[in-house]
């Protein structure tokens, strides 16, 4: 289960450490001697199923069609990708929707302009033999492990009684296997799989279901290089949507490809988070193209942050934190 460290901490430490090697210092955008652009896109998390269609995208060239020669950088427990694009230490970043309006709430200043997974994977696992079959019935286990000060743990207390529910950190598969009243967050993709393959009956929960529906893997930038270079921005962006629809249609290259570069990643748990994934990249809007966005949805999780505590009303332009311009078409 992902887990964070405080972002002043890991931005330190990446100060101390260097997150990145000195030959894959942050890329000017600028042509080389071939007129390739070299591009740098910072993920959020260790290269998973959530990040195919970027790998795709790579291994079956729709980025170098579009003249950038791009770097897939993994992420890690606690990487700040939000802060490293902010401060250049990545000219693109792979990140969620909820936490683009944190950061930039405290400071930092860039803008979604992709989303290629629409509704949220996050979710509550829950043993199926425990008779549970919606969130609104959550009250029932004895322990939820999730962590409580990320938003849609917050969302999930507003909206769900948890009184007698032991809430903790640190959630762990053994744990579930072993205690059919433990539940536990998760991804839809990824958790479950590894729960079902140890011999347990896990049942997924979607918190989208009440409600709370941030973007996910969505593609970020600084507003500057949004206003100053936006034929780059563009051409990512045209090139990562050929990538998903080529992930969803067969994932099995960039699978391969994930798989090499994060052996943990088995074949088989990948293929899963594929077809799980695949639902959860429609998009509701007719005819909109792959990875849409609408100001409607920004501003309903807008609301729902304020609601629940985890921004102050005027704390963020939401207007601000994502445009629809490169995802007008060709």
């Amino acid at each position: 289960m992902r887990r964070f460290l405080p972002a002043a901490l890991v931005v330190a430490l990446c100060v101390l450490t260097g997150c990145r090697s000195e030959e894959s210092s942050a890329p000017s955008g600028s042509p080389a001697a071939d007129g390739t652009i070299k591009v740098s896109l910072q993920l959020n998390w260790t290269p998973e199923a959530e990040h195919g269609g970027f790998y795709a995208a790579l291994v079956h060239g729709d980025y170098a069609d579009e003249g950038l020669d791009v770097e897939i950088l993994p992420g890690g427990p606690g990487i700040p990708v939000i802060k490293l694009v902010d401060l250049g230490n990545a000219m693109f970043g792979v990140t969620n929707a909820d936490d683009v309006l944190l950061q930039n709430a405290q400071g930092t200043d860039v803008v979604a302009v992709l989303a290629p997974i629409q509704t949220s994977p996050r979710c509550i696992m829950v043993h199926a033999s425990s008779g549970i079959e919606s969130l609104d019935q959550l009250g029932r286990v004895s322990t939820l492990a999730m962590n409580s000060s990320k938003p849609f743990a917050m969302f999930l207390k507003q909206k769900v009684d948890l009184s007698n529910v032991r809430i903790v950190d640190g959630a762990a598969i053994p744990k579930f296997v072993d205690d059919a009243t433990y539940a536990q967050q998760a991804y839809i993709f990824s958790e479950p799989f590894v729960a079902e393959k140890a011999g347990s009956d896990p049942r997924s929960l979607l918190v989208s279901d009440l409600g709370f529906n941030p973007y996910t893997s969505v593609l970020i930038a600084t507003s500057q290089t949004v206003r100053e270079n936006p034929e780059l921005v563009r051409k990512l962006v045209r090139a990562s949507q050929r990538g998903w629809e080529k992930y969803l249609a067969d994932p099995s290259e960039a699978n391969a490809a994930i798989h090499a570069l994060n052996p943990a990643m088995e074949s088989d748990i990948l293929a899963y988070g594929a077809t799980a994934m695949k639902p959860l990249c429609a998009v509701a809007e007719p005819d909109a193209p792959l990875g849409h966005m609408t100001a409607e949805r920004w501003q309903t999780l807008h609301a729902q942050m304020i609601q629940i505590e985890a921004l102050k009303p005027d704390a963020v332009a939401v207007e601000k934190a994502f445009t629809l311009e490169f995802l007008r078409g060709e």
